[in-house]
């Protein structure tokens, strides 16, 4: 439990940051943040109407205004000489409302393939080259998987992770693995391209992937993909559990009620099925 405590206080906050609104904020960033919430509010103006709104002087406004600029948040128009809200701003707020509409949204999927599987449900989304738990309908067998929310996985050894890179692009799966590697957990883990490739290969022709004993002893997951509007796996579900409880057979059943659940999530989300992903060959 200390161990875990201090891993979220590292990825949250210093030890020694008290939490809270009374916390020092960076002035600078602050200032930054109130120029986009006036261009939110406003959908345009200029540098003037800014620095009034904002009380501050129009030299660091403009400042300010080119560094969210530098990274896509606001726009400048020439001709009306006016600021707006950037695309990137756009995609930060998109990412927001679709990882809540993901959660929200597949609540009751999830408990519907517990209960038709009687396993536990997990739904995951990719960060930094690693899945995140972010949501889990837990089976009421005495023996059962169990993923707290926020807990990381390495994509190669997770049946969502597969999933999802079956469904990627060649050339972003080779960065993910290279970035993350590919190390072994279990003897069954998949440590080498030619067999990763192999296996996502399967899983992109069958539609759902197989963790069989990859990343813990005793533990098989089926999992499938969940995409976004421009067919993109960005999510994916998955069942988990014992190993003695999923058979070959029952893995093929339970392969198509996920792989069925996630086509149902990827329409609530807004989604859209890509086409069939044809073989890959092993990674150079």
């Amino acid at each position: 439990m200390a161990e875990s405590t201090q891993m979220r206080r590292r990825r949250g906050r210093p030890r020694s940051s008290p939490g809270g609104a009374g916390e020092a904020r960076v002035q600078a960033l602050d200032r930054g943040l109130r120029l986009l919430e006036l261009l939110a509010r406003d959908g345009s103006a200029t540098l003037t109407d800014l620095a009034l709104g904002a009380g501050m002087p129009a030299s660091t406004a403009h400042r300010l205004l080119v560094t969210l600029q530098a990274h896509g948040l606001a726009e400048f128009d020439d001709t009306a000489q006016e600021w707006s809200v950037g695309i990137g701003a756009f995609r930060v707020g998109s990412a927001y409302l679709l990882r809540t509409n993901l959660v929200e949204g597949s609540r009751r999927s999830l408990r519907e393939l517990m209960l038709e599987t009687g396993e536990t449900a997990n739904l995951a989304i990719v960060e930094d080259a690693c899945i995140v738990y972010v949501s889990q309908v837990e089976t009421q067998n005495p023996i059962r998987a169990f993923f707290r929310p926020g807990t990381r996985s390495e994509m190669h050894a997770s049946g969502i992770g597969k999933a999802i890179l079956a469904h990627m692009a060649r050339r972003d799966a080779e960065r993910i693995l290279r970035k993350a590697g590919l190390a072994r957990f279990t003897p069954r883990t998949l440590t080498t391209a030619e067999r990763l490739f192999a296996d996502l290969s399967r899983t992109a022709r069958r539609g759902w992937a197989l963790d069989d004993e990859e990343h813990y002893c005793g533990m098989r997951c089926v999992a499938a993909p969940v995409f976004n509007a421009f067919g993109e796996a960005f999510a994916g579900i998955s069942v988990s559990g014992p190993a003695v409880r999923f058979s070959d057979r029952d893995v093929e059943r339970i392969g198509r009620a996920v792989r069925r659940t996630a086509d149902m999530i990827t329409g609530l989300v807004g989604g859209r099925i890509p086409e069939p992903v044809g073989d890959r060959p092993p990674m150079g």
